[in-house]
């Protein structure tokens, strides 16, 4: 390269750029050894599916059934269904219509939007598996021109069984009355067994197989009281290809296989994951987890993960505005330490954190301040690394806070700060930060 100037910095930024470009051009598995490179293959056949891994947002029905949930105006609703189209999710619950009049308007407004505005995305409503939960579909979809999946439920395990008195007879009589019913009105139908992975496995495949005789061709199982382990998704799921759909004398292209989970133990995220290595075709889930009890897998950190596996390729730079939309309007808790999309989830305080982040920074490379002290790139979902002064704090912290701020970073206010960090309990709000720089200019 031919320099036209001899100037000092000049020569000094050109090899710092050059040498961000060479890294950003090295093979990142010379920085970062992976782990979690799968030994083996999750893509799937597709001729086994009757399409790739698709998202099923169950925020504004399941979700809302939190006992701390607030329920969305319809033009909160609306907007975050404009969320959901935009990051590419493919399903959404819409709401339970045999809930009630106030229900089904929130329901036929958001449907009205979808139509007006030609989304992708699909609707659906939970129902019963009651004829009057199915009526008002039917009559929705003769108003709205679209077709609405049922997720028409009924709980299949056994304590669910005795609790309520009820037989195998009598829960198979009850879903094929209902199932005839939208199935003979056009109304395309998810069988869903609430508590499958607490549920008998022949009565799971009795239950299922039937529904598939009627002409249902969606299934959905379901962790309905977040009692499963990842062992045991992968298990349920391998019996539902092998001893349901392919015993039934189904091709497993014909049905599409639904997962569902909860966030009882902890493992919503973990076993939405298992359900996709799985081979299951949709994967359900919430905003920020919300939902009954510890709530539902969240939706969230389940896409953050599948993309850093490269199993989706959405473009989920939105997914951080989504989930700070949903806290509004739902009032879900957003905790400081949330996965990814918490206040704290790229802020550094500590001294040795920050003082790599800031090298990376000084790089010019934000491929490698991404990286250097996170396991998930902030800049892949709209978010960036943030610098913090405290307690734990080094000077690097400072100069770089000065330097961001507009500050000349010099020894003697740098010193200032220093001592002013150390006498913090946490980290410093930058408007503290700031009172206190100009304590210090205006002595």
């Amino acid at each position: 390269m031919t320099l036209l100037s001899t100037d000092s910095n000049c020569i000094t930024n050109v090899v710092e750029s050059t040498e961000a470009l060479e890294l950003t051009l090295m093979d990142s598995s010379k920085l970062i050894y992976d782990w979690n490179v799968i030994d083996y293959e999750i893509t799937r056949n597709p001729a086994n599916h009757p399409h790739g891994v698709w998202f099923d947002d169950e925020t504004l029905r399941d979700g809302l059934q939190s006992p701390s949930a607030r329920n969305p105006t319809i033009a909160e609703k609306t907007e975050l269904l404009s969320y959901m189209e935009r990051l590419g999710i493919q399903k959404v619950d819409l709401g339970l219509p045999g809930a009630g009049p106030f229900h089904r308007e929130h329901i036929n407004a958001m449907l009205s939007h979808i139509v007006d505005n030609e989304y992708e995305i699909r609707p659906g409503a939970a129902v019963r598996t009651l004829m009057q939960d199915i009526e008002p579909l039917v009559e929705m979809q003769e108003n709205h021109g679209i077709q609405i999946q049922a997720s028409a439920f009924l709980g299949t395990s056994p304590i669910r069984q005795y609790t309520e008195g009820w037989t195998m007879e009598k829960l198979i009589s009850t879903m094929e009355k209902a199932v005839s019913y939208a199935v003979e009105n056009d109304v395309p139908v998810m069988f869903v067994t609430e508590d499958t992975t607490r549920s008998n496995p022949e009565d799971v495949k009795v239950i299922y197989q039937r529904a598939m005789e009627l002409g249902v061709r969606r299934l959905c199982v379901c962790d309905t009281c977040g009692h499963v382990t990842p062992n045991g998704v992968k298990k349920l799921l391998h019996y539902i290809d092998e001893e349901v759909i392919k015993d039934g004398g189904y091709h497993r292209s014909e049905i599409e296989v639904n997962w569902h989970g909860h966030q009882d133990r902890g493992l919503g995220v973990a076993n939405n994951i298992a359900a996709v290595e799985a081979g299951a075709d949709v994967i359900h889930g919430t905003a920020l987890g919300v939902g009954e009890r510890a709530g539902n897998a969240p939706l969230d950190q389940t896409l953050v993960n599948l993309k850093l596996m490269g199993v989706i390729d959405n473009d989920l730079t939105l997914l951080d505005e989504y989930t700070r939309t949903a806290n509004k309007y739902i009032e879900v808790p957003l905790p400081r330490n949330y996965p990814v999309f918490g206040e704290d989830a790229f802020e550094t305080g500590t001294g040795v954190h920050a003082s790599a982040v800031i090298k990376a920074m000084r790089k010019g490379d934000d491929w490698l301040a991404d990286r250097v002290y996170s396991g998930v790139p902030a800049g892949d979902f709209g978010l960036k690394q943030v610098i913090r002064i405290g307690h734990m704090a080094g000077r690097s912290n400072i100069i770089w806070w000065l330097e961001q701020n507009g500050y000349d970073a010099t020894e003697d206010l740098v010193s200032h700060l220093f001592d002013v960090a150390k006498s913090q309990r946490r980290n410093m709000l930058d408007s503290e930060v700031e009172t206190a720089v100009h304590q210090y200019l205006s002595q």
